[in-house]
């Protein structure tokens, strides 16, 4: 079941119940995916190292993300940035029982902007050496 309400400022809220979680992040299509977006998306160094984490081991859990990436951040933090990250187009997330998982969304992004992530993780890997 799926209700709507207004909060306290006239807006629409989404309700969670049992079995239907919501979500009021839009993900865009890969055509309507913007780069000024991406790139301000990638260039918080928290968010860079989610992806490269993602682009590394493929979809994880959220937590996951956050412990094996070495980002030492609350769960509140880590989400604004996965928010942002699904904004972009970047990241998709999906919710199964009480865990969120996270996945780069490699093929859309090269289909948007082809070689774009992978210059920018080369490009990234590099400056580490």
């Amino acid at each position: 079941m799926h209700i709507e309400l207004y909060d306290n400022r006239r807006t629409t809220r989404n309700l969670i119940y049992a079995g239907d979680v919501t979500d009021d992040v839009v993900e865009p299509a890969a055509e309507d995916m913007l780069l000024p977006k991406m790139l301000a998306a990638l260039a918080d160094p928290h968010r860079l190292a989610s992806v490269r984490f993602l682009a590394r081991n493929g979809e994880s859990w959220c937590s996951q993300v956050m412990q094996e990436a070495g980002l030492e951040l609350s769960k509140s933090t880590f989400s604004h940035h996965l928010r942002i990250l699904r904004e972009a187009g970047l990241v998709t997330k999906r919710i199964q029982g009480a865990k969120g998982y996270a996945q780069l969304r490699k093929q859309d992004v090269d289909r948007r902007f082809p070689g774009l992530l992978d210059s920018i993780l080369n490009a990234d890997a590099a400056a580490q050496v």
